[in-house]
């Protein structure tokens, strides 16, 4: 009953306050609270939190490609549904940039209806801390792609190729991005990796 008490308490200072983004910001705090000392706190959604959306940036290696027809249907869809998914995110210093959820934003920016609806705002995860470095993110990314459909098989290439330069081994390539061996070669000899990289051992490669 304490808990219960508390929380009315809690839901009844919160609903007084006057400013949207004091409270919107009050919220997202609660939710932080709440999310750790959650037992589901090493899943993403767990915290969803309410970001303004010009803090939130774009990568700049996202393979994915979305048709004009299939974007005007994702823009409608947020109109008459809502976002029903958060956009993924790592957190830097002063930004969130996005691993997953691109469209979702360009949606939210170019279109008033849904900006006015948000308060210039977009859902937020945040990646886990273990998984934040370039090579994760990239493999992420990939993997939320591939897992609708499509992408941008130049832009696959140009990842495959950063990976292999920053020294992932082809078994953690094949392993976080979900490809076969043959699509991992076949990638890397339309961007000449194959035969560059074909005799060479690195010393600092990083297996699964």
């Amino acid at each position: 009953m304490k808990i219960r008490e508390l929380i009315s308490d809690l839901v009844e200072e919160i609903d007084e306050l006057a400013d949207i983004d004091e409270k919107i910001d009050v919220l997202n705090y609660v939710r932080k609270m709440l999310h750790d000392v959650s037992p589901l706190k090493h899943h993403p959604v767990d915290y969803v939190m309410w970001e303004k959306s010009d803090n939130v940036e774009c990568n700049d290696y996202n393979p994915n490609a979305v048709a004009p027809p299939e974007f005007k249907l994702l823009t409608t869809s947020i109109i008459e549904d809502g976002f029903t998914m958060p956009i993924y995110t790592n957190p830097e210093n002063s930004h969130k940039t996005i691993i997953d959820g691109f469209h979702r934003r360009k949606a939210e920016k170019s279109n008033k209806n849904i900006s006015d609806s948000t308060f210039n705002r977009i859902p937020i995860t945040l990646s886990r801390e273990d998984k934040r470095d370039v090579s994760n993110r990239m493999a992420s990314t990939i993997r939320h792609n591939r897992a609708r459909g499509s992408h941008d098989i130049d832009l696959m290439v140009n990842i495959i190729s950063e990976l292999t330069k920053s020294g992932m081994s082809d078994a953690w390539i094949i392993r976080h991005i979900g490809m076969d061996a043959d699509e991992l070669l076949r990638l890397k000899q339309i961007s000449g990796l194959a035969e560059l990289f074909k005799d060479k051992e690195f010393s600092n490669s990083k297996e699964i």
